[in-house]
């Protein structure tokens, strides 16, 4: 797998820290922004679920990006409360789609913290959304993506202590073309079920792509 560091601005100047893996199987089939938790609470970029996805996904075929939100580590400007954040997904969205062709499908991806800001950009070149254990308590604007026929599938552990089952299918339930995945014995953090993560997101890239 070849990485290659990144400098991306934001909307409104922040410059962040990201990484490129570019897929190990030739010409991408597709491609992902992968967000991270939470930064208040020691989110970054090399967290335990984005690591496993970083290094998953290029074997899958899939160019993936992960970042760092402002004020993590390299990046610069500091928290925003999740809206400063939102412009960091777009950047890190417009910094992916200039390397690629404009066949190739992209999935934005995020867990915990960053699955509600994934779930809080909705944009015309993306063709789905995987969320992983989404807290839906920073995401903005549900209802344009709720509605939009686009795939979306959200991960959750049986096991989470931070994000209620219930509550999540309860606010999901009308959503259009949306699959929710339960992995047992996981909780919010996965640890040991990043492989059921990573096969989540290569069934979601083979919906929107093509099987590899």
């Amino acid at each position: 797998m070849t990485v290659e560091a990144l400098r991306i601005t934001s909307e409104d100047g922040a410059v962040l820290e990201a990484e490129l893996a570019e897929t190990t199987t030739g010409r991408p089939r597709a491609a992902a922004v992968v967000c991270h938790p939470h930064p208040q609470y020691g989110g970054t970029m090399r967290s335990i679920v984005i690591q496993d996805l970083f290094r998953g996904l290029p074997d899958a075929g899939v160019t993936t990006l992960r970042f760092n939100f402002r004020g993590v580590e390299g990046s610069t400007g500091t928290w925003d409360e999740g809206t400063g954040e939102r412009g960091d997904v777009r950047a890190a969205l417009d910094a992916l789609v200039r390397r690629l062709d404009d066949a190739v499908p992209i999935v934005l991806t995020g867990w915990s913290f960053g699955a509600d800001m994934a779930l809080s950009v909705h944009d015309t070149r993306l063709a789905a959304w995987l969320l992983i254990a989404p807290p839906m308590h920073f995401a903005h604007d549900t209802e344009a993506i709720a509605t939009d026929p686009r795939p979306k599938r959200i991960v959750l552990g049986d096991r989470d202590e931070v994000v209620t089952l219930d509550a999540v299918r309860d606010a999901t339930k009308h959503w259009v073309n949306c699959k929710v995945d339960v992995i047992r014995g996981a909780t919010h953090f996965f640890v040991g079920c990043g492989d059921a993560v990573v096969a989540a997101a290569v069934e979601l890239v083979d919906q929107v792509a093509g099987s590899a």
